[in-house]
């Protein structure tokens, strides 16, 4: 009786023991934080991360690079138009030209000046007596070289802001891929172990929405901060017009002839 009794004591001990080690690793994936599960993930998907948080730093080191740009910039244009409204000559403005290196109306504005003296000093210029100053012709010139910085301004604005929509528009689909890998991996245990156990399929999963996240966490800000700026961009090519506009008004009523 003894003996029997032994027997089944060591059988259910056993089997308590085996059904206790599924449920330890059960329990051991289920604690698995982002940490460990991305130290524990496959080598595409840890690459897909390391992209993915790479093309992230680099547009929020461009988000910070571009808004302080054009927040010079706005801080600079506004004194020098109120110089260039309140200044009573063309030469006054540009003796002060230097002091606003950001300001993309000074830009445009030492563009014009500089055309209006290469066409004086050229076949382009009448001077009717010593004490007047020349009429000029050929205005399309001055258009042009006034055209060309607009558009240099322009294109420097719009530097850089190309990987913040790159990022915006693929960083969702790396994302994805790391997460297509990571759940296919998750599939592969199941497999090989012949187990569906929440203890199998955890890590891939764990590591295939991390993917997911990390690709929305870097496409997001990406796309809001491209939106932004593009939008910064539109309102200063509006600025600069205006202000080509009037220059170009100025210069036509005072230096050329039958304009």
């Amino acid at each position: 009786m003894l003996y029997f009794f032994l027997i089944f004591s060591n059988h259910l001990f056993a089997q308590t023991k085996s059904n206790a080690a599924p449920e330890a690793a059960t329990q051991s994936a289920l604690d698995l934080n982002p940490i460990e599960a991305i130290a524990q993930a496959s080598i595409v998907v840890q690459l897909t991360l390391f992209i993915l948080v790479a093309l992230s730093v680099v547009c929020w080191a461009i988000t910070f690079y571009k808004y302080k740009q054009f927040k010079l910039i706005k801080n600079s244009n506004e004194p020098f138009s109120d110089l260039f409204w309140k200044a009573k000559s063309l030469d006054d403005i540009f003796a002060k030209v230097s002091d606003y290196p950001k300001s993309s109306l000074a830009k445009i504005f030492k563009a014009g000046y500089l055309e209006l003296r290469k066409m004086a000093d050229s076949t382009l210029a009448e001077k009717e007596n010593a004490n007047h100053s020349p009429m000029l012709s050929g205005i399309d010139n001055l258009e042009r070289a006034i055209k060309k910085e607009i558009d240099n301004e322009i294109s420097s604005m719009e530097s850089r802001l190309n990987l913040l929509a790159t990022t915006g528009s693929t960083g969702p689909f790396i994302g994805l891929f790391g997460t297509v890998w990571g759940i296919m991996g998750a599939f592969q245990k199941i497999g090989a172990t012949q187990m569906a156990s929440l203890a199998i399929v955890a890590p891939g999963i764990s590591e295939a929405l991390i993917a997911t996240a990390i690709g929305l966490a870097a496409a997001i800000p990406a796309t809001v901060a491209y939106n932004y700026f593009l939008t910064e961009i539109k309102s200063q090519e509006v600025e600069l017009s205006n202000f080509a506009a009037d220059f170009l008004n100025i210069a036509k009523r005072n230096f050329f002839k039958g304009e």
